[in-house]
């Protein structure tokens, strides 16, 4: 049963009603903290008014229909005026809900940019704490190393300066030995036998090992 022109319009105006009641529920998505991808609500916003859109199509569809069935008599001007004014709200719907779904999208693209941004400064942020900790260990082994390098130097020259106390002592003890053999009458002349007499030991036992190693060869 085909409805009539006054339950056509009413049930126009209610579903205008209703398409304004959920564009105040979808457009205040673009206020709220939107996620990276469309949520279960917000697909479901989307779906509910994009059907109710088509459904008014339909509606002002049969009221056009309705229109023009009638007769020239009972149609009026205030009729045709209904029917063009539910199409210019229609269109301007429309345009509100691209409207909208274009600044969530919008929304969506600049939470996504900064969500990004903050990621590469978490990285930045890191990276940096890393590459100073990295520093810090290598001034670290750097500062021990300087500080054996210095030890060994200290030991090193400890050593050195103790050789040269050992030297500069023994070069004393030297020269007492030399001033003390110096004033015995006599004792540079038995220290000289002495030394003659290990010479000619020396080269004694130098020909002797030179003939035993000849005999040997010899005999061999």
């Amino acid at each position: 049963m085909s409805l009539g022109w006054a339950q056509l319009r009413q049930q126009a105006r209610s579903l205008e009603s209703q398409t304004e009641s959920l564009f105040h529920s979808y457009s205040s998505l673009v206020s709220s903290s939107l996620p990276l991808k469309p949520s279960d609500d917000e697909v479901r916003l989307e779906q509910q008014i994009q059907e109710i859109l088509r459904k008014r199509e339909t509606t002002i569809a049969s009221l056009s229909r309705t229109l023009e069935a009638e007769s020239a008599v009972n149609s009026s001007a205030a009729k045709l005026q209904n029917l063009v004014r539910h199409k210019e709200v229609l269109t301007d719907h429309n345009k509100e809900f691209q409207r909208i779904k274009n600044n969530i999208h919008s929304a969506r693209e600049r939470a996504s940019l900064l969500s990004n941004v903050r990621n590469d400064i978490d990285q930045f942020h890191s990276a940096s704490r890393e590459d100073a900790e990295y520093l810090l260990d290598e001034r670290n082994r750097l500062d021990n190393s300087h500080n054996m390098a210095d030890s060994v130097l200290s030991q090193a020259y400890a050593i050195n300066q103790s050789f040269a106390d050992q030297r500069a002592m023994l070069g004393n003890i030297n020269r007492r030995v030399m001033y003390a053999a110096s004033q015995i009458p006599g004792i540079n002349t038995i220290i000289s036998k002495i030394n003659t007499r290990k010479k000619r030991d020396s080269i004694i036992l130098a020909v002797l090992i030179s003939i035993c190693f000849l005999l040997v060869i010899y005999f061999r």
